[in-house]
């Protein structure tokens, strides 16, 4: 409890300066983490190359079967 009581009888814009430090950092905490767990996987583009290289085969297929 002696950590609060000490919070208390810093000036104000001591107070207001750890606050907006205490903050900062959890906003720059939040933002990386989720960067990094965004980052990590891209599975959505990965279906989307897969079904670009299926499209192209069939394109490929369809055109070797049609010529005589």
């Amino acid at each position: 409890m002696s950590t609060v009581s000490r919070f208390g009888s810093l000036a104000p814009k001591t107070k207001n300066l750890i606050v907006a430090g205490g903050l900062t950092g959890f906003v720059f905490g939040v933002y990386f983490y989720t960067m990094r767990a965004v980052g990590g996987t891209d599975e959505l583009q990965t279906a989307i190359d897969k079904f670009e290289q299926q499209k192209s085969l069939k394109e490929v297929e369809t055109g070797l079967s049609s010529k005589p």
